[in-house]
């Protein structure tokens, strides 16, 4: 297993959130903002965690907020912003808008590494997911040179890396949920109520 102090964490809060219709990351679920949960769960494997948005509202959760580098190019530009400021070379990404992720899941990314991997993704209810994935610093040059030939579909930049899926236990599913919409939310809270 790789040493936390070999691990950056890098938590995307830059999204639109047009579906939802404000900020997803400063959501409140069960007593937290979904953000401060991305980072909670993040936390026991990692040597520092980063945050990348242009949201100043961000700062009040004590953890360093990076700005884009390539402003308004997606989750791809997050990725790179994260791993160039990172200092390490391997680099757990989350998105802010699973609000039931798990620091055991993250574990399972680290186990499945091996040195010729560049990514290593989450695979859940039959989906891949590149926001709960490892990432080898080295796909900082790579993520670069396509932003710059305006490609931003992260698809298309990991289709140039060497992936690893590690597939969850279809009892886990439920943890990599992520939420999109008030109706969304609405269902969340109203299964955490029953449970």
């Amino acid at each position: 297993m790789i040493n936390r102090n070999e691990i950056t964490g890098i938590v995307l809060a830059g999204g639109k959130s047009s579906r939802m219709g404000t900020d997803k990351g400063l959501l409140d679920f069960d007593g937290k903002k979904f953000v401060q949960r991305s980072i909670a769960a993040l936390q026991p494997l990692v040597s520092r965690t980063l945050l990348v948005s242009n949201n100043p509202e961000y700062d009040i959760f004590e953890t360093p907020r990076v700005e884009d580098l390539i402003k308004n190019a997606g989750p791809l530009a997050g990725i790179h912003t994260g791993l160039f400021h990172s200092d390490t070379n391997y680099n757990l990404v989350l998105s802010c808008d699973i609000p039931l992720i798990k620091t055991e899941i993250l574990e399972e990314l680290i186990s499945a590494y091996d040195p010729v991997t560049d990514v290593v993704q989450i695979v859940s209810n039959g989906k891949k997911m590149p926001l709960i994935a490892l990432y080898h610093k080295r796909c900082e040059n790579l993520f670069y040179g396509l932003l710059q030939k305006n490609e931003r579909r992260l698809h298309v930049a990991l289709d140039q890396c060497k992936v690893k899926n590690v597939i969850l236990n279809s009892a886990m599913d439920i943890f990599t949920s992520n939420i999109n919409t008030p109706e969304e939310l609405k269902l969340l809270e109203y299964e955490a109520a029953k449970n």
